[in-house]
């Protein structure tokens, strides 16, 4: 029933059948110059949240502590088969 419906809608409108208005009645003046408004408007909100977003991201973020090396994080009971240092590890050289 509902594809049926559709494919008629369809036909119609690929026939150019009837001009189907959405608006309220209002004049084409009219639906001018909400068209400006809610442009003007969307341009206001992308430069707010431009502006926004450029303060937040500017601001940085805090920097904490490292924390203690615990001794137990890194319990090796076994030596690994490439050497005392782990594999992706950076060897330090003194």
């Amino acid at each position: 029933m509902a594809s049926a419906i559709v494919r008629s809608s369809l036909r119609s409108a690929l026939r150019g059948g009837s001009k189907r208005s959405f608006s309220s009645g209002a004049s084409a003046e009219e639906e001018a110059r909400e068209a400006v408004k809610w442009e003007k408007i969307t341009y206001v909100g992308i430069a707010a949240c431009s502006i926004l977003a450029f303060v937040n991201l500017s601001k940085g973020h805090p920097h904490f502590e490292e924390p203690p090396t615990y001794p137990y994080l890194h319990i090796r009971n076994k030596e690994f088969p490439w050497g005392p240092d782990g594999l992706f590890e950076v060897k330090e050289h003194h």
